[in-house]
């Protein structure tokens, strides 16, 4: 795993951020993974998921948002994060120019994902996923946060969990309907938006993390298979 700088040149002031290459042995893809509203990079779940993925011979590119650099509470407006990400994902392609690269994250970090790509298309990327979409505040349900997404054009994996309480399925699933052959959902059940997962199931918490990035390998995997 590298360590890497990344320059973020912004209307306001150019600074740089961190992130993290994680590359297994012949990876197939690269995915640039965006961490969650509270935690970075380094948490736990962004390392459990990389290495699961890893795993699954696929290369992942972890990175800061700006706020999170600089240790502050409140995230970046959404203008700096997509800058963010697009940054990430130029950074990700000029270290492994071969792999085909998909781009997403957890919480925040996919939703800041999905706007930069609505707003224009992220160069390289084929495809979009989100561990655990946050359609909206905890107890407040609606659906303002999907609106954008109707202007992606590339395919979109929506990984959730069924007691997520940032995303209701039932308002979930018609805006994945609606989205069309683009959208696939994947629920993971009895997960929580930190694909936590009840005793009663059966399963760990890791079983939870391999079998997300299972299906995120097989999804890419069909992705490339694709005239």
């Amino acid at each position: 795993m590298r360590e890497l700088q990344i320059l973020l040149d912004s209307d306001d002031a150019a600074s740089r951020f961190s992130a993290l290459l994680q590359e297994p042995a012949n990876p197939h893809t690269l995915a640039v993974l965006a961490h969650g509203a509270g935690a970075g990079m380094r948490h736990p779940f962004m390392q459990s998921i990389a290495d699961s993925l890893a795993a699954q011979g696929i290369a992942t590119l972890r990175f800061n948002f700006p706020y999170m650099e600089s240790r502050r509470a409140r995230p970046d407006p959404p203008a700096v994060a997509e800058l963010a990400v697009r940054a990430a994902v130029a950074a990700a392609k000029n270290e492994l120019p071969s792999l085909p690269v998909i781009a997403g994250g957890k919480s925040f970090g996919g939703r800041m994902t999905s706007s930069a790509a609505a707003n224009c298309p992220l160069d390289h990327v084929q495809a979009l996923f989100f561990l655990g979409y946050p359609l909206h505040p905890p107890n407040r349900p609606d659906v303002k946060r999907a609106e954008h997404l109707a202007r992606i054009r590339v395919p979109m994996l929506f990984l959730q969990g069924t007691r997520d309480a940032l995303a209701d399925l039932t308002l979930l699933e018609p805006v994945i309907r609606k989205l069309g052959e683009r959208a696939t959902l994947h629920t993971v059940e009895d997960a929580d938006h930190s694909f936590s997962v009840l005793k009663r199931s059966g399963r760990t918490d890791a079983e939870v993390m391999e079998g997300l990035a299972s299906t995120i390998a097989s999804w890419a995997a069909l992705l490339q298979r694709e005239p």
